[in-house]
């Protein structure tokens, strides 16, 4: 969480884009090596649409899920938040898929472990976040589709190719299960 300055706002007193977008990234990426135990750094982001303006004076609140992991990139939802401080009303402004991949000590990709679908909330999220993948891995001309020889998201095994820049290593206490950050309540760090 935190709070909506002037010195993060454009003329009409909304949040800047980008500033939503640097929180967004550093929230992926505290979900990322929570779940990897790994320095991670930003592969990929899929779009973000702004839903609802966030204004001066009022929470900005993130949550992050890692949804799936290849052989060593992670796929991270954020969703953001607004809340007006002094009534406590929360509205949904803006979701994004970023990808990360872990690195090893040598800054090299390295495993990570599989994401465990428990609810049929976290399969669904698992099943398009598959499918994301694949759709990123054909964009990206890493995976041929069926007519040219297909090969299966599982056996590319990670988005390690990528030219992996940005990103943070933010160590936390999630071990394979699937971190986040956010929960619930979108303030508060989930403990599943």
């Amino acid at each position: 969480m935190e709070l909506v300055l002037p010195n993060d706002a454009n003329p009409l007193g909304n949040i800047l884009g980008g500033k939503v977008m640097h929180l967004m990234d550093i929230a992926a990426a505290m979900a990322a090596s929570r779940h990897s135990r790994r320095v991670c750094v930003t592969a990929s982001v899929d779009s973000i649409d702004f839903l609802r303006p966030i204004k001066v004076g009022q929470a900005i609140l993130l949550e992050a899920q890692v949804t799936d992991a290849a052989r060593t990139s992670m796929e991270v939802r954020v969703n953001v938040y607004s809340e007006n401080l002094r009534t406590g009303e929360r509205h949904h402004t803006a979701t994004a898929f970023f990808t990360f991949v872990a690195l090893d000590e040598d800054g090299r990709p390295t495993p990570v472990p599989a994401v465990i679908a428990e609810t049929p909330e976290e399969k669904r999220l698992q099943e398009e976040a598959r499918e994301r993948r694949r759709a990123r891995l054909l964009r990206t001309g890493r995976l041929k589709d069926a007519a040219g020889g297909a090969r299966t998201p599982q056996a590319v095994g990670g988005e390690a190719s990528a030219a992996a820049a940005g990103g943070g290593g933010h160590p936390g206490d999630r071990g394979p299960k699937g971190a986040g950050v956010g929960g619930e309540e979108p303030a508060a760090e989930k403990s599943r």
